[in-house]
């Protein structure tokens, strides 16, 4: 049985590099830590190593409640301490009472300084403040250029882990029947609209699945799959419970709140 049976074709370039890591951890006695992963490629990584004796699995994004993560896959015997995830923290401080800032011009300003998406993590923002989380190798880079956001003159000020803030979000669990598992059905059923409505939002490359933006209404969406409308918030396809005497399929599904 291949393994590659339980992803996707395009998660297999991630797949194979995960195989790899597994592989120098292994014969070289060492340890891997990886960039960013998004929820997605954490459970991959989870499936693939799995309950491998001779290896451990750790995730840390700064903060218990970070999305993204950096993972850290260790010989058994390593002792594993937080600051080996090499993650540094950042306050943004600006004007805040004339300006406001939003997670895509932060988001837009740091990969316009030429910065991959999986060197940095979480944009954490609250009324007071607002945070990011970054890779050690970065940090010096981002603290040097980043300076402006928008239209706002930002200053970067490294903070310490324990001054992050905790965002902590809640799921809602839900079951319904669909009549297919077709990306603009599920959509319909998740967020309570019309099929043409889903479908307009997808044709407008506002939908993403695991983080990728999906214009194709048919695409068939898997159990595992993380799902997200732009204003409609994010939710996850948990399970496939089976189908009715009528032919639809059952499904269980969780909502950020």
């Amino acid at each position: 049985m291949s393994i590659y049976q339980h992803f996707r074709i395009e998660e297999r370039i991630f797949v194979d590099q995960v195989l790899d890591w597994k592989q120098d951890v292994i014969v070289q006695y060492t340890y891997k830590l990886t960039d960013f992963l998004d929820p997605r490629e954490q459970d991959i990584l989870k499936t693939i190593i799995g309950k491998d004796e001779e290896i451990s699995l750790s995730f840390w994004g700064g903060a218990s409640s970070t999305e993204r993560k950096r993972a850290m896959l260790f010989p058994s015997y390593f002792e594993l301490a937080k600051n080996d995830f090499q993650i540094q923290a950042f306050e943004l401080r600006y004007p805040r009472k004339f300006i406001t800032l939003e997670h895509r011009d932060i988001l837009g300003s740091i990969m316009g300084l030429g910065m991959k998406r999986e060197k940095f993590g979480d944009i954490l923002i609250t009324d007071e403040v607002i945070q990011v989380l970054v890779a050690n190798e970065v940090a010096s880079f981002i603290e040097l250029n980043l300076q402006k956001v928008g239209q706002a003159k930002v200053k970067i000020v490294p903070i310490n882990e324990e001054d992050i803030i905790e965002n902590v979000e809640e799921w809602t669990e839900e079951s319904t029947t669909i009549s297919s598992l077709r990306l603009d059905t599920l959509l319909s059923a998740i967020y309570n609209i019309s099929r043409t409505k889903s479908s307009l939002y997808i044709d407008r490359g506002l939908v993403k699945v695991n983080w990728k933006t999906i214009e194709d209404g048919a695409f068939q969406v898997q159990e595992g799959d993380y799902l997200s409308v732009r204003n409609f918030g994010r939710s996850k396809l948990l399970s496939i419970a089976g189908s009715t005497k009528k032919g639809k399929i059952r499904i269980v599904f969780g909502r950020k709140k």
